[in-house]
């Protein structure tokens, strides 16, 4: 019977201001970089900490994980409101294949390598589950203006409105699309391209590739939004225009026809 050892994955914060922490984690926890992730040792576990502000912990105590999110609280760019956690279990079992099932890992080994590599993978999958969130409910806040748009011919908005709505869907889709190379393959790969594989189950256990693909097809749907609210708000601006021309039109006739002290 393998013993079960946990793994808790949880989003700090939107990431970290690594170059002010980078000094603490190396002189007062001894941590270890490799790219942009490192390691801290906690007794017998030890925690997992990438810039885009991801922790992933193995076999570390939730008041030991949770003593030392505190000790790097400073450093947390815009903070999570509350910290969330998601839950794996591992064990080992030296020589036998890796594999993931009902989220338990068999590892083969004791590498901390092994694990960084899947930490990358679990990492990544968090990120992008705080992307596909974001995308998701801008989407379905914004639903009814094409409905709207659909039935009425109009979106019952005014042109400052159009241009704060169009400035919060462009805001998160230029957010999402900014980090997107955060779900690229790590470049730690890079340097230890015989650990890839290993990442890879963790990818597709994970369905990384299909994930990417819906995010895609959601950002495409926020750019249609955006198209239709710029189609939107130019109609709006001519129609004003058109008003002004034919005021002018009007007053111009009223001149023309009607002596000026009966107008004025």
């Amino acid at each position: 019977m393998h013993t079960h050892h946990s793994i808790a994955l949880c989003q700090l914060g939107r990431e970290l201001a690594l170059a002010s922490l980078k000094p603490l984690l190396l002189n007062d926890f001894s941590a270890q970089q490799y790219r942009d992730a490192y390691q801290i040792q906690i007794d017998e576990g030890e925690i997992w900490l990438f810039d885009y502000g991801i922790i992933v912990s193995w076999n570390v105590s939730q008041a030991d994980r949770e003593s030392f999110i505190d000790s790097i609280a400073a450093y947390i760019v815009e903070p999570a409101q509350k910290i969330a956690l998601e839950h794996y279990k591992y064990t080992l079992n030296v020589d036998a294949p890796l594999s993931i099932k009902h989220d338990v890992i068999s590892l083969p080994n004791n590498d901390p390598l092994t694990r960084l590599a899947l930490s990358h993978a679990f990492a990544q999958s968090y990120k992008l589950s705080f992307f596909e969130d974001q995308a998701q409910r801008v989407i379905q806040e914004n639903t009814d203006l094409s409905k709207t748009l659909a039935h009425t011919g109009e979106i019952p908005l005014n042109r400052k409105e159009l241009a704060k709505l169009r400035g919060r869907l462009f805001a998160t889709s230029s957010d999402i699309i900014l980090h997107f190379n955060l779900l690229d393959t790590p470049e730690f790969f890079w340097d230890y391209p015989e650990y890839e594989p290993i990442y890879q189950v963790g990818s597709k256990y994970l369905e990384l590739a299909p994930r990417l693909g819906i995010l895609n097809h959601k950002l495409e749907t926020i750019q249609t939004l955006l198209d239709m609210l710029s189609q939107e708000q130019n109609h709006k601006h001519s129609a004003f225009l058109e008003w002004i021309i034919i005021v002018l039109i009007a007053v111009d006739i009223l001149i023309y026809f009607f002596p000026k002290e009966l107008i004025f």
